[in-house]
């Protein structure tokens, strides 16, 4: 997976599936973080939580967090300030299941 560093932060690509059972990382598939979420694609639900989720695996505020593209598309970018290339691998190898 790679995470490129940013703005004092770093970015990285996700694949957001809405729907799910239960909300997680479900693993890295071809370099992209594949991340399911309960809630449904409606009013911008599923990014919200997509957001949390990412906000509570990092142990950082939710404002720190930015979708940058894919607002409307299951693949997305997203940048997360605060954090370092390394710190960012070390905590998603950390919670991929």
């Amino acid at each position: 997976m790679t995470f490129k560093e940013k703005e004092g932060g770093v970015s990285f690509s996700v694949i957001l599936t809405p729907r799910a059972s239960k909300a997680m990382i479900s693993g890295i598939y071809e370099g992209t973080l594949r991340i399911k979420v309960s809630s449904p694609p409606v009013d911008n639900k599923a990014n919200i939580e997509c957001v949390e989720l990412l906000a509570d695996i990092f142990s950082i505020a939710k404002s720190n967090i930015k979708i940058l593209q894919g607002h409307k598309s299951r693949r997305k970018t997203i940048q997360v300030n605060g954090l370092t290339p390394q710190r960012a691998k070390q905590i998603i190898n950390e919670h991929v299941i």
